[in-house]
């Protein structure tokens, strides 16, 4: 199945979060953050008054209680709006 975002909304993929600390602790599942990281798979069109900044495959940083949680083939993606998206990581 594939998922095509409308408008200015921008379909996301947490990155993974760090399994070490820097100390060099191995955390627990429970204990781990949720990264604010992720990866863009789709962007929508746009609308007339909102250009898309970002294309699929940039590595951005988002707001945290941002977007709505979906499963897609048991993965777990985010659907949000572009102005959620904090900045984009070169």
């Amino acid at each position: 199945m594939t998922v095509k975002p409308l408008g200015d909304r921008v379909l996301i993929k947490r990155l993974e979060a760090e399994e070490k600390t820097k100390g060099g602790i191995i955390l627990t599942s429970a204990a781990k953050e949720q990264p604010q990281m992720a990866e863009v798979l789709a962007v929508g069109p746009g609308t007339e008054d909102v250009k898309m900044e970002v294309k699929a495959g940039d590595k951005v940083i988002f707001s945290k209680y941002a977007g709505t949680e979906i499963k897609v083939d048991e993965e777990e993606l985010i659907i949000m709006s572009q102005k959620d998206i904090l900045a984009v990581v070169e």
